[in-house]
C-alpha cells in the first residue's frame, strides 16, 4: 500500500459501490475500505497521527469529483 491523499480517501469511501469497517482498539482506529472482497484503501489513526493508505491500483476506483455531489 502506499500513501494518498485525505480527499482520494474520502472519494474512495463516499463511493456507493464500496463498503467500509471501522475498527477502534485502544489508541488505534482503523478504517478500511473495499470494493467487493477486495481491500483498496485505509485509514490509520494513531494518537494525532492520521495517514491514509491506497493499493497500487486505487485511482481506478475513483470517481469523478462531479459525481460525488
Amino acid at each position: 500500500m502506499q500513501l494518498i491523499m485525505k480527499t482520494e480517501f474520502d472519494n474512495l469511501r463516499l463511493n456507493q459501490e464500496h463498503t467500509y469497517d471501522s475498527d477502534t482498539n485502544g489508541d488505534k482506529q482503523v478504517v478500511k475500505i473495499y470494493c467487493g472482497e477486495k481491500l483498496i484503501a485505509k485509514k490509520l489513526k494513531q494518537k494525532k497521527s492520521i495517514r491514509f493508505f491506497g493499493i497500487k491500483e486505487y485511482a481506478n476506483y475513483l470517481t469523478p469529483e462531479d459525481s460525488l455531489g
